[in-house]
């Protein structure tokens, strides 16, 4: 069996992909349950975060077990596979435990170094001991993925590389400034009271916020988050727990939301998020920029236009406004000797226009009508080209109501973003911004303590894969040596208790030592890259029955499950 892994994260689809091909705690649980179904895998684990969902299955084919994992995973999604494959990435065996690892130590985050992702795998391996589908080799990958994040983590200063998603996306809203300055006396609203939701209100509360809200489905969980929140040595927040209802009018009152739910749908219509803005103090009016266009538009259109008697050919009545009379629209259509003349007007006029402050002038449009006289001699036509004058855009006004949305599927319409006064920092422009963050030197020494682990869980692997070999070997002999002792007791009857113990230690010392050094040697082999094979050597030499391994296997796994369905530590 081999260990195989089938996903897309943030690395290798749009979160538009990510955001439809979430998974809820329910259907995560019945993709693990079709996943052991499946006739490839025998084992099933699946990581889903707000950037990442990730299959791990134990595989006895590698072709078979991508097609029936890449499958799985679209069924689940909702995803169509055709649209879902070329997202998909695929680790097989040691890659796909660099991979894990790597994931673990925050080298595959969004934010690099950030140390969620531990307690999302924590949350994943649990989720798939209670559903049964962690057998030996995902108890074991994901158990050690936790130590060697943790390892990363208190050996280098990868936290100095990345923070959380959260402190992240609130620097993204505070634009440059310190989020601390940026906060201070701030009223937040916290919508959800998950891990990540949590995460973000004990986040707000360090920062220096007056008052932190937490809306929630279930009152309970909002209550007790609030709890931890007042109860804190670390900050004197205040807090308080409302209704899902409360929302719109939490809005009005809000500085910045923070939103991560597990909701399927839209928690934040952009209609809620105007009626919030709108609804605040009049302080923070809200601006209409298609108002302001309109007349940024009046303001910007081009002077009065010369009149006939400045000598000026064109029938200025019908020049489209917007245009120069001395550009290219102007002058669209005529013939060559109108063109003649309109150039040399346009050379000698000293009509004051607009272009002149950008660096134009009658000489410049002088040699474009040139330009259009040749053409109109070759082609007996001037074709149009119209250039409008620029319009300057209106600045948007100083957001009153700063958004983080951190759920995938997005708890806050996109839409948002384009209304006055707000500011949104959603998955996806955190993606972006993740893009250009900076690594820190100790992201060498993590990648190096992953490669060292790597290769340690690979020879542990394999070595874990000849001991019931071993084992079985070893039990053979001890039958050799009760049946060679019971036909010595045949024949000499008269044998009492001490010679009998005496010459059965002896012979079981025979035994052990001839055994001693090639199954030591064996399992230095079979750790070792491309050792697999010194089992099946093994049990080829010594005629060992199969079944006898295959039961000693059974009886382990049985061992060590009990032990590991306890939970993670």
């Amino acid at each position: 069996m081999s260990l195989l892994v089938v996903g897309l994260s943030h690395r290798s689809a749009p979160v538009s992909v990510l955001e439809r091909a979430s998974l809820s705690v329910e259907a995560q649980t019945k993709l693990l349950q079709d996943t052991v179904a499946a006739e490839p895998a025998s084992e099933g684990a699946v990581l889903a975060t707000c950037n990442r969902i990730e299959l791990y299955a134990d595989v006895d084919k590698f072709h078979a077990g991508v097609a029936e994992l890449s499958t799985l995973l679209a069924q689940h999604s909702g995803v169509g596979l055709e649209e879902l494959t070329p997202y998909l990435y695929v680790h097989y065996e040691d890659r796909a435990v660099h991979h894990m690892f790597s994931v673990a130590c925050g080298l595959d985050s969004m934010v690099v170094g950030e140390g969620q992702i531990l307690g999302q795998i924590k949350d994943s391996l649990a989720r798939a001991q209670e559903t049964h589908t962690a057998g030996r080799l995902l108890n074991d990958l994901f158990q050690q993925a936790l130590r060697v994040g943790k390892r990363a983590h208190s050996e280098t200063g990868i936290d100095r590389a990345g923070q959380s998603l959260v402190t992240f996306g609130l620097e993204q809203l505070a634009l440059g400034t310190p989020v601390e300055t940026w906060a201070r006396g701030k009223k937040a609203l916290v919508i959800g009271a998950g891990s990540m939701s949590s995460l973000s209100a004990a986040t707000l509360a360090r920062a220096g916020v007056a008052e932190v809200v937490v809306a929630n489905r279930t009152p309970d969980r909002a209550e007790r988050l609030v709890r931890i929140l007042i109860e804190g040595d670390a900050t004197d927040v205040a807090a308080r727990a409302v209704p899902m209802t409360s929302v719109p009018f939490e809005l009005t009152r809000a500085d910045v939301v923070v939103s991560c739910t597990g909701a399927t749908g839209l928690v934040l219509t952009a209609d809620m998020v105007a009626a919030g803005v709108e609804g605040r103090v009049e302080t923070a009016p809200v601006v209409d920029l298609d108002a302001v266009a309109e007349e940024d538009a009046r303001e910007s259109a081009p002077p009065a236009q010369p009149s006939a008697e400045d000598g000026c050919p064109v029938d200025l009545p019908t020049v489209r406004p917007g245009f120069s009379v001395m550009g290219e629209a102007a002058v669209a259509g005529m013939d060559a000797a109108t063109l003649e003349q309109h150039g040399a007007w346009a050379a000698g006029s000293a009509v004051d226009r607009r272009d002149a402050a950008r660096g134009t002038g009658p000489e410049a449009d002088a040699e474009v009508i040139g330009a259009l006289a040749a053409a109109a001699s070759a082609i007996g036509r001037i074709p149009e080209r119209r250039r409008p004058e620029a319009v300057d855009v209106p600045q948007r006004p100083e957001p009153v109501l700063f958004l983080l949305d951190l759920a995938m599927p997005r708890d806050v319409d996109a839409a948002a973003h384009r209304l006055p006064g707000v500011r949104l920092v959603d998955i996806e422009s955190l993606a972006e911004a993740s893009a250009d963050a900076p690594m820190a030197a100790d992201v060498d020494q993590v990648r190096r303590i992953v490669s060292d682990e790597v290769a340690a869980f690979g020879a542990a692997q394999r070595a874990a894969h000849i001991t019931p070999t071993v084992v079985a070997l070893r039990t053979m002999a001890a039958d050799v040596v009760a049946g060679e002792m019971a036909r010595l007791e045949g024949r000499l009857p008269g044998l009492d208790d001490k010679h009998r113990a005496e010459i059965t230690q002896t012979v079981r010392r025979v035994v052990d030592k001839l055994l001693h050094a090639p199954t030591v040697r064996v399992k230095q082999l079979a750790a070792e890259p491309g050792g697999a094979g010194y089992a099946d050597a093994l049990r080829t030499l010594f005629d060992l029955d199969p079944e006898t391994v295959a039961s000693v296997s059974r009886a382990e796994e049985s061992t060590e499950k009990n032990a590991e369905n306890r939970g993670p530590g």
